[in-house]
């Protein structure tokens, strides 16, 4: 039996991959930010919720983040702050967050000979679509602070590859979506407000392009990426090799959910000009070529079970607000 650390473990893709990595049979330590409360997150619902050890430091704290991964084989490395408006805010947190807690693990990973180290990246990092779909190989632009704060981390951890043969992976997912997911994200608001019997959805940009993978996929990606002996060193994309505009996102949401839409233009959602990434489409060759990974879920399946979740836990979001 691995040991493996989950830090972000109270997340959105965090507490679905604990999950996972439980049902596989691994020893699972879930490193969580702490707090007052002693709040784990989206694990307090969690069925494994008895089966993990738990621990709570802050990811940008090397000392807590040192003591984590005493004991551990490997770490899947999750912990981040991921809302793109709130970098315009505050971009020095990403900053600190996304590329100094990522230090914290490679050092610590370094120091305790661990033998895989999973970082997480995101398909932001690429901006908008030069080429689609996608590839590895694709040009990283930073066009937003978080996104620039992630090709920072990217980047820092293959240089530990490079430098010190640090057996580093990264993974990089493009847009999941799922129960759980933060009402930043486009899916559980225009759901949430639907819910809430909103006359008007209150949106932003609705041209831009995404790839959609539902999270329950995601976290396979994650697993089957740290099965093969293949990717030590790599990046690797994890998505559909699909795209839908947001506008035709909204009106596939409201026919699933038999409801009318209508939209209002907010101007406070709308991404700067040039922040803005307008085409989003994953070249998904290398993972299905060199591990086992392939999708479960149809677009249409995954936000059938997202709706039914949101639907369940609506009372979790604050669906009039606006939350950067």
């Amino acid at each position: 039996m691995k040991t493996v650390l989950i830090t972000g473990a109270g997340g959105f893709i965090g507490s679905h991959l604990t999950e996972r990595c439980v049902e596989r049979g691994y020893a699972v330590k879930a490193f969580l930010r702490y707090n007052s409360r002693n709040s784990w997150g989206w694990l307090e619902e969690s069925k494994v919720k008895g089966e993990i050890e738990v621990i709570t430091g802050d990811i940008r704290d090397y000392d807590s983040v040192h003591a984590a991964l005493k004991g551990c084989d490997a770490v899947f490395h999750l912990a981040a702050l991921i809302g793109i408006p709130y970098s315009y805010v505050s971009p020095q947190a990403y900053v600190r967050t996304n590329i100094d807690g990522t230090y914290n693990v490679l050092q610590a990973s370094r120091e305790h000979e661990l033998q895989q180290i999973l970082i997480t990246s995101t398909s932001e990092t690429y901006g908008t679509a030069q080429y689609v779909p996608i590839d590895e190989a694709h040009p990283l632009v930073g066009q937003s602070p978080y996104s620039a704060s992630k090709i920072g981390a990217d980047q820092l951890a293959i240089s530990y590859y490079r430098s010190f043969d640090l057996p580093v992976k990264i993974v990089r997912p493009f847009n999941t979506y799922g129960p759980r997911q933060s009402s930043r994200a486009v899916i559980p608001t225009v759901v949430t407000q639907l819910l809430s019997g909103e006359a008007k959805l209150k949106l932003g940009n609705l041209s831009p392009t995404r790839d959609l993978t539902f999270v329950k996929d995601t976290a396979d990606g994650y697993l089957a990426i740290f099965k093969s002996d293949q990717l030590v060193g790599q990046v690797t994309n994890i998505g559909m090799n699909e795209e839908i505009s947001i506008g035709d996102l909204v009106t596939l949401i409201g026919k699933l959910m038999n409801k009318p839409v209508a939209i209002e233009a907010a101007p406070e959602r709308i991404r700067p000009d040039n922040s803005e990434v307008e085409r989003l489409r994953c070249n998904n060759r290398k993972i299905t070529a060199q591990t086992d990974w392939q999708p479960r879920f149809t677009l249409e399946e995954g936000l059938q079970l997202t709706i039914e979740w949101l639907g369940r836990h609506l009372s979790d979001y604050k669906p009039q607000l606006y939350g950067v």
